[in-house]
C-alpha cells in the first residue's frame, strides 16, 4: 500500500484601498501586491500578480533543481533563473499568460556537465508550479564548469 502525502498552502489577502492588497501567511513577512502598471496600476514599486506568478516559476525551478542536485549528487557552483512572463489577450478578449520563459545558468565541475544539464532539463517536469500553468514554460539552459577554486 503507497502512503499519500498531502499539504496545504493556506495564504489570506486583504485589500487596503486603491488596487492594493495585502498578502501574509502565518509566520511570514507580508507582502503588499497591487495591480500591474500594464493594467492601469498606480503602484509601480508593489509586486503584482503576474510578478508574482512568473518569480514563483523562476524560484520553483531554482529549488527543484536544488533538490534534485543535491539527491543525485551533483555539485551547483553557481545557479541563476530569470524568468520572463507572456501575457497576451486571447480571441476571447481576455489577458491570460501565452508562456512563460526560464533562462537558467548553471555552473557545476566539468566532471558532473552532462548530469547536470540531464537534471535541468527534468527539473521543469518536477517543479510544481509548472505543472500547475497552462501556460507552456520555454527552457534556455546555459550550463557551465566552474573555473578556478570551488564555491
Amino acid at each position: 500500500m503507497s502512503i499519500v502525502k498531502a499539504h496545504r498552502f493556506p495564504v489570506a489577502v486583504e485589500w487596503r484601498g486603491d488596487r492594493v492588497a495585502c498578502a501574509s501567511v502565518r509566520g511570514k513577512q507580508p507582502l503588499e501586491v497591487a495591480t500591474s502598471p500594464e493594467f492601469r496600476g498606480t503602484h509601480p514599486e508593489l509586486w503584482s500578480p503576474e510578478d508574482l506568478l512568473v518569480a514563483a516559476l523562476a524560484s520553483c525551478y531554482a529549488v527543484t533543481l536544488v533538490s534534485l542536485a543535491e539527491w543525485r549528487g551533483i555539485p551547483l557552483r553557481g545557479l541563476s533563473v530569470d524568468g520572463l512572463g507572456h501575457v497576451e489577450r486571447r480571441e476571447d478578449g481576455r489577458f491570460a499568460f501565452v508562456a512563460i520563459d526560464l533562462q537558467v545558468k548553471v555552473e557545476t565541475d566539468e566532471a558532473t556537465l552532462a548530469a547536470a544539464e540531464e537534471a535541468a532539463r527534468e527539473t521543469k517536469e518536477a517543479c510544481l508550479v509548472s505543472i500547475a500553468l497552462d501556460a507552456p514554460v520555454h527552457l534556455e539552459l546555459e550550463i557551465s564548469a566552474r573555473t578556478g577554486a570551488a564555491a
